[in-house]
C-alpha cells in the first residue's frame, strides 16, 4: 500500500511544494515545528533512509542541501536544522527545519497551527528562494 508521502508525490494528496527533481521531491510539512519547516522525500518508496544505496542518500543530500540554503534566504534563522526520525511515515525523508535554538528541534514541542493559506504564502517565499528547479 502506498505510503502518504507517495501519494503527494503522486499528485493524489495536495501539498505545498517546494521543489522537485526527477528523484526527490520537497514540501511544506502541515503541521510544522517552526515556519518553513520541509520535508525532503525519495520519489521512490523506500522505508528506511539508510536503506537507500550510498549514491543515492548523496544525491538526496545535495537535494536537501539546496533547499536548505532557500529556506535561509527565505525564513529569518539562525541555522537549518536536519534530522531523520522515520517513525511516522514508512518512507524515507528528512527534516528541515529553520532553527533559533536547539530545543526548535524537540518533536514534542506543541506544532505551529497554520492556515492552508499561510503555508502556500511561506512555500512561494521558499520558492523563490530557489537558486535551480
Amino acid at each position: 500500500m502506498a505510503t502518504v508521502f507517495s501519494k503527494i508525490v503522486a499528485g493524489e494528496i495536495p501539498c505545498h511544494r517546494i521543489a522537485e527533481d526527477e528523484e526527490f521531491f520537497a514540501f511544506l510539512d502541515i503541521h510544522p515545528m517552526a515556519e518553513g519547516h520541509t520535508l525532503v522525500v525519495p520519489k521512490k518508496e523506500i522505508d528506511y533512509l539508510f536503506d537507500l544505496d550510498n549514491n543515492a542518500l548523496g544525491r538526496m543530500m545535495a537535494f536537501s542541501k539546496t533547499i536548505a540554503r532557500a529556506l535561509e534566504r527565505a525564513i529569518p534563522c539562525k541555522r537549518i536544522g536536519l534530522t531523520v526520525i522515520g517513525l511516522e511515515v514508512p518512507h524515507a525523508h528528512i527534516h528541515l527545519v529553520p532553527l533559533q535554538k536547539e530545543s526548535d528541534l524537540f518533536f514534542g514541542n506543541p506544532k505551529l497551527e497554520k492556515t492552508p493559506e499561510e503555508l502556500a504564502q511561506t512555500a512561494a517565499k521558499i520558492r523563490g528562494k530557489l537558486t535551480i528547479f
